[in-house]
């Protein structure tokens, strides 16, 4: 399943390219913070495509978003991958999806690729960051710098204490980059163009990071893992069962949440499903919900002359 279509911020084009949107855990496992009158409190706009009431499921999408930038391709993360072992994993183990034809629907080919972005080295956003050939890993997206969070590259790459999945994930879709010269490490800011800026959001792992967009009066920020689900808004302080660091994952969501308020920035978090994004307003000590993003008919910011 594709959405192929497109948002315009200022002169950034924003696509989504949604591999699924399914049930994906009880709301209970993933978000042990939040209480269950949260989310029956707010069924009516968390069911379909947040929560399915009758399992107590958190429903999740898996997808990428595609940015033409400055006449640029940029993909922010990556996904599951195809044909990976991941033991204990069943959502991602020995997955065939078709991300490369949805990336083709959406007028994307590998060789088009400028830039991907991972967000952090989770193993559903990093595992189109490598394609099999003949039985060698190799990078899917020729041309493109790879930005890696320096953090999160050393806290699971070689020489780490970390379980065999994490080192399956990092040798098949992470030390193939390496290997091609195309990973770029960094830490702290790393601006990738005009519009686009790279900044630390720890917690959720040591790199997570999240990807700031601003041009012309428009605004958005790309937020990974920080937020799972939008009943995260609400309550802030309630992590994810997958958060490393609960307490840092807390701080850098109030962080980013309290700008994107105060900015106006559109919230894009990585797993959201319905229209994949939202506004942020501050009421009543804490976080609302505002308008949803209005994903359009796809179309194309001409590159610039």
């Amino acid at each position: 399943m594709t959405d192929e279509k497109s948002v315009v911020l200022g002169d950034v084009e924003v696509i989504r390219v949604r591999e699924w949107h399914r049930p994906f855990a009880p709301a209970a496992d993933l978000f042990p913070g939040v209480a269950a009158e949260v989310w029956q409190a707010n069924e009516d706009w968390l069911a379909p495509d947040h929560w399915e009431p009758d399992s107590g499921s958190a429903v999740l999408a898996l997808q990428t978003w595609v940015l033409r930038s400055g006449g640029r391709t940029v993909l922010v993360d990556t996904g599951v991958g195809n044909g990976r072992d991941r033991p204990g994993m069943p959502p991602f183990h020995r997955q065939e999806g078709d991300f490369l034809g949805l990336l083709a629907k959406a007028g994307v080919r590998p060789e088009d690729v400028d830039v991907v972005v991972n967000t952090h080295l989770h193993v559903d956003h990093v595992g189109w960051n490598t394609v099999d050939a003949d039985g060698e890993w190799v990078p899917t997206f020729p041309r493109a710098q790879y930005l890696i969070p320096a953090a999160d590259d050393f806290h699971y790459g070689p020489g780490s204490d970390r379980p065999e999945v994490d080192r399956l994930i990092y040798e098949d879709s992470i030390a193939p980059v390496h290997q091609a010269g195309q990973a770029v490490l960094w830490d702290g800011r790393h601006r990738i163009d005009e519009h686009l800026t790279l900044e630390s959001a720890p917690g959720h792992t040591p790199g997570s990071s999240v990807l700031r967009l601003a041009s012309g009066s428009d605004r958005a920020v790309f937020v990974g893992d920080l937020l799972h689900s939008p009943v995260q808004i609400l309550q802030p302080g309630c992590n994810s069962s997958a958060c490393l660091d609960p307490e840092q994952a807390a701080a850098s969501r109030r962080r980013i949440l309290g700008r994107a308020a105060d900015e106006r920035e559109l919230l894009v978090p990585a797993h959201f499903g319905g229209s994949g994004a939202v506004e942020v307003r501050r009421g009543s000590g804490g976080f609302t919900l505002g308008p949803w993003a209005d994903f359009g008919p796809k179309r194309t910011v001409p590159a610039p002359e």
